[in-house]
Order: structure tokens, then C-alpha cells, then sequence
């Protein structure tokens, strides 16, 4: 995609809010988005070679959907806590190792993909978004769930694939969370506490790929309460 060729798609996306430069190996913002005026609601510029994010970005407060995936993103800007409008914010695929606090300010977020970085620790700063239904840590580096886990408002949390060998037992406090996988992690058996089977609202829990095996799992200490609340979503769903 050629300098005109951008040009004609910042200037269709003054009209749809929508701007898509994707696939096009750049490894710098487009110097027209610093001045561009604050229309969009929708960009996505995955699957480039940016490795930061400009100020500028900043500027854009009405984007609701914003797609970074597939770049080399080894921070995420301040300045994204300025989008305060955010309901989608995939960032798969890059080399996140942190993230800032600012992300806390972005109230709306209801969807966060973060799998493929190299996060080593949970961000805490998503719990208390009320709004946020799924987030997706996988494939990263983390060691441990915290109990600030315990103000997570999502449905669905995906921790596939890290090194976690322990989770606070808060997690059964999470307000609404159903789906929870721990596929291929470091867990022992008894990390899945009495608390999190019997007492969370947890109805679907993947955790094949630990250091235990089916007979450990269903032999813990509050599996046959977990089974009650599997089992009757099962029949709800048939």
C-alpha cells in the first residue's frame, strides 16, 4: 500500500470512522494520523512492525475498536488510557512485557486480547472494569493469579499456556466469571482450593496440561460442587 494509496483510505474513513492499514510491513504511524481530524471509531493497524505507539494516538478519543495484533509492541503508550471510549482492544501477537495503569481509565473496554506477549505478570489494572466480558492472557509468561483477581468483572478468562503455579483463592469472588481455563500451566492439584470449587460462580474449568492428572482433579475437595454447576449449565444449553 503506496502513500496514495493511504491517503484515499484516511480520507473514506473521514466519513465510515473506519480506518484499516493492515499487512503493509510499516514499521512507523502514518504521519498523516497525528493530524488527523478525531473521527474514527475503528482502526486497525495489525499485522505491521510498529514497536511503539505515538502520543498522537492519544488524540483519537471517539475509537471504540482498536487492533494492534501482529506488530512488535514491547510497551503499550500511556496515552492509550486516553481512549476512554475503548470497547475492543486486541493486542495478541506482539511483545507486550508490561502495561501501563492508564489502562484503567478506560471504563468501556469489553473485550482485551493480550495472548502471544511476554507478560510475566497479571494486569491488575483491568480488575475493576465493570464492563470488560473477556480477557485473553494466553500464551504469555505469567506465574501467579492474585487476589486482586477477586474485582474482575469478565465472564471469560483465558490463562492457557503461561507458567502459573498459583492462583488466589479470590478468584471465587469474581462476580460473573464462568469460563476459566488454565490449560497447560504449573499447577499442583491443590491449587484449585476447596474456595474457588465450591464457593466461585466457575461452570467450565479447562485444566488439562497440569502437574496432576483426572483422578487428582475430581478426587479435590469441592469438585462435586463444581459438577453441579457444569452440569446444570449443560442442561440449560440443550
Amino acid at each position: 500500500m503506496g502513500n496514495k494509496q493511504i491517503k484515499q483510505h484516511l480520507e473514506t474513513a473521514q466519513k465510515t470512522g473506519v480506518l484499516k492499514i493492515s499487512l503493509q510491513r510499516l514499521q512507523e504511524f502514518p504521519p498523516q494520523l497525528k493530524t488527523y481530524p478525531n473521527v474514527l471509531k475503528t482502526l486497525d493497524l495489525s499485522q505491521n512492525r510498529f514497536e511503539h505507539i505515538p502520543d498522537e494516538l492519544g488524540r483519537l478519543t471517539l475509537l471504540k475498536h482498536l487492533n494492534l495484533s501482529g506488530n512488535r509492541l514491547t510497551d503499550l503508550n500511556e496515552v492509550v488510557g486516553e481512549l476512554i471510549k475503548l470497547e475492543v482492544l486486541l493486542l495478541m501477537d506482539n511483545l507486550l512485557t508490561k502495561l501501563p495503569k492508564a489502562l484503567s481509565n478506560c471504563t468501556h473496554l469489553k473485550t482485551v486480547n493480550l495472548s502471544n506477549n511476554q507478560l510475566k505478570h497479571f494486569p491488575s489494572m483491568l480488575c475493576g472494569l465493570r464492563q470488560l466480558d473477556v480477557l485473553d492472557l494466553s500464551r504469555n509468561q505469567i506465574t501467579e493469579v492474585p487476589a486482586e483477581v477477586a474485582n474482575l468483572y469478565v465472564t471469560e478468562l483465558n490463562l492457557n499456556q503461561n507458567q502459573i503455579s498459583s492462583v488466589a483463592e479470590e478468584i471465587a469472588d469474581c462476580p460473573k466469571l464462568k469460563t476459566l481455563r488454565l490449560e497447560e500451566n504449573c499447577l499442583q492439584a491443590n491449587a484449585l482450593t476447596p474456595r474457588i470449587l465450591k464457593d466461585s460462580k466457575i461452570c467450565n474449568l479447562a485444566v488439562d496440561g497440569n502437574l496432576f492428572n483426572s483422578k487428582q482433579f475430581t478426587d479435590l475437595d469441592g469438585y462435586d460442587v463444581y459438577m453441579e454447576r457444569y452440569t446444570a449449565v449443560k442442561k440449560k444449553m440443550f
